[in-house]
């Protein structure tokens, strides 16, 4: 390092140092004061105390350790430099987040405020991937944004055992259980990372968590209850209107959907409206274009440039009406979404409260519609059925991938779906079973519809061949669906059957 790299490196760490929390988030967040207990997680953390967060959506969790990543006290990397030279450890905050699109977001507004920070991920090339492991390594960056999965790469464990871990975080903590519903098996390490990284401080973050679900995050942490502060600012967002309407058929979908979209239209805002199927959510599509109701369709079968191209629409404003299935909206920060409308029953209570928490974050007046239609239940229990392999089909795609690998790879997924249940051409259990064995690392490569480039680099985990196990898992994403069902037909105070959902204490008067 120069003597002009080491006075700037040096004038930036003073300027933190001196620091207080307040100071940071006016000159870089440009906001003048803290909400509900952000100071009070930002001071535990920056004094070493582990933390479980749960904050509602747009409740402003990472500024929980975005912050204390730019004052953490860096004097203790000065004098390890000056005694230890280029070898000395400078301190950096590793965020773990579930998502590629969710990360490249909250690392682009980090850019964009000034803050050093970057993301590593399967979505750069490996030239954009070894720069940056170089920039890790050196000390470039102060946020570290990957993958629980980022783990298996060696490259990436030698750049981050060059830096000093000075806090962990765990975004959407909720994928480190399995009574989550969102379960990533890669969270399940995360008591062996912490492990390797030197049992940094560590802050646990998410906007939905069942009483099961936060102590299996502490448990998998490897911590001990004492050793972890709760802050649960409960999940009731005053602003929000939940409203649930039983309808029977397509018309009267429309009819709601158009009049909600009407209500709204001289509040400048935007809407959601979420749709299982993608068939479904293009036949509503057609529906609106014959009423001249301008929007766009966003789902997972467009190209990436044309999902990204939608996206930037919406959050600049040009097109306020966005279909979707739920792959939208995960890293969206919009705060002017006044509506979201549900037009097909979620799957899930944890789902179904994550998607309407990106309405009214600006804390404006924002209705959360969902339609109710008995014959869509049956759409969500098929998708149960697909999201749980039992171990045998397991076992069958493990054999065909390992004694088949040439054929697999010639004649690609529909020869794979011919061999596995040849009569159920719309059974997507296939997909779930590759995304698990990938997440477990037993297969490493891609595929898509025309091709299976997969290696198999290591035997079916215990988990997948577990009768029981699986059977349990079953049973309880049933469960999730059901209490959705169950919320639907309440006839009481539906904010109140939330909250005992989530084992918290509810009082009419919003306060929790």
């Amino acid at each position: 390092m120069n003597g002009l790299d080491r006075l700037l490196r040096e004038s930036i760490f003073v300027t933190h140092r001196d620091m207080e929390p307040i100071d940071a988030l006016r000159q870089y967040f440009g906001f003048n004061s803290f909400r509900g207990q952000q100071e009070t997680i930002i001071q535990r953390v920056l004094s070493g105390g582990h933390s479980l967060v749960i904050m509602p959506t747009g409740g402003g969790k990472s500024l929980c350790y975005q912050i204390p990543a730019l004052l953490f006290d860096s004097e203790s990397d000065q004098e390890s430099e000056a005694s230890s030279g280029s070898d000395a450890k400078t301190s950096i905050t590793l965020v773990l987040s579930p998502l590629i699109a969710l990360m490249k977001d909250q690392v682009d507004a980090l850019r964009a405020r000034g803050i050093a920070a970057t993301f590593i991920n399967s979505s750069l090339s490996r030239e954009d991937r070894e720069r940056r492991y170089a920039g890790v390594a050196s000390g470039k960056y102060r946020l570290l944004y990957v993958t629980p999965e980022r783990f298996r790469k060696p490259e990436f464990l030698d750049a981050i055992s060059r830096r000093d871990v000075k806090l962990l975080a765990v975004d959407e903590a909720h994928c480190i259980s399995e009574w989550g519903h969102d379960f990533r098996p890669d969270y399940t390490r995360l008591r062996e990372f912490r492990a390797l990284l030197g049992n940094p401080t560590t802050i646990a973050c998410t906007a939905t968590a069942t009483p099961d679900v936060q102590a299996d995050i502490v448990r998998q942490l490897g911590l001990e209850p004492d050793d972890v502060t709760m802050f649960h600012e409960g999940i009731d967002r005053p602003n929000l209107t939940l409203i649930v309407e039983e309808v029977w058929g397509d018309d009267e979908k429309l009819e709601h959907i158009l009049a909600v979209n009407q209500r709204h239209q001289s509040s400048d805002g935007s809407g959601i409206v979420y749709f299982t199927l993608i068939r479904t959510l293009e036949r509503f599509s057609e529906f609106l274009r014959k009423q001249r109701v301008p929007h766009v369709c966003y789902h997972g079968e467009l190209e990436r440039n044309q999902r990204r191209r939608i996206q930037n629409e919406f959050m600049q404003g040009r097109c306020p009406l966005v279909l979707a299935t739920p792959a939208f909206g995960m890293g969206i920060d919009k705060e002017d979404i006044r509506f979201v409308i549900h037009g097909e029953v979620p799957g899930s209570m944890e789902s179904w409260y994550q998607e309407i928490g990106r309405a009214g974050r600006d804390g404006r007046a924002s209705d959360c519609v969902l339609l109710y239609e008995e014959a869509d239940l049956t759409t969500q229990m098929e998708f149960i059925r697909w999201s749980n392999p039992d171990a045998e089909f397991y076992e069958r795609v493990y054999d065909l991938l390992l004694h088949e690998k040439e054929k697999v790879g010639a004649f690609g997924l529909e020869w794979l779906r011919e061999k596995l249940h040849a009569r159920q051409r719309h059974d997507h259990r296939l997909e779930t079973t590759l995304g698990m064995l990938d997440r477990y690392g037993v297969v490493e490569g891609d595929w898509d519809e025309d091709s299976i480039r997969l290696d198999v680099t290591g035997p079916l985990p215990a988990q997948l061949l577990d009768s029981d196990h699986l059977a349990a898992k079953l049973r309880r994403d049933q469960q999730k669906l059901l209490a959705l069902v169950q919320l639907i037909r309440h006839d009481g105070d539906k904010k109140e059957f939330i909250h005992n959902y989530f084992g918290l204490a509810y009082r009419s008067d919003n306060v929790d």
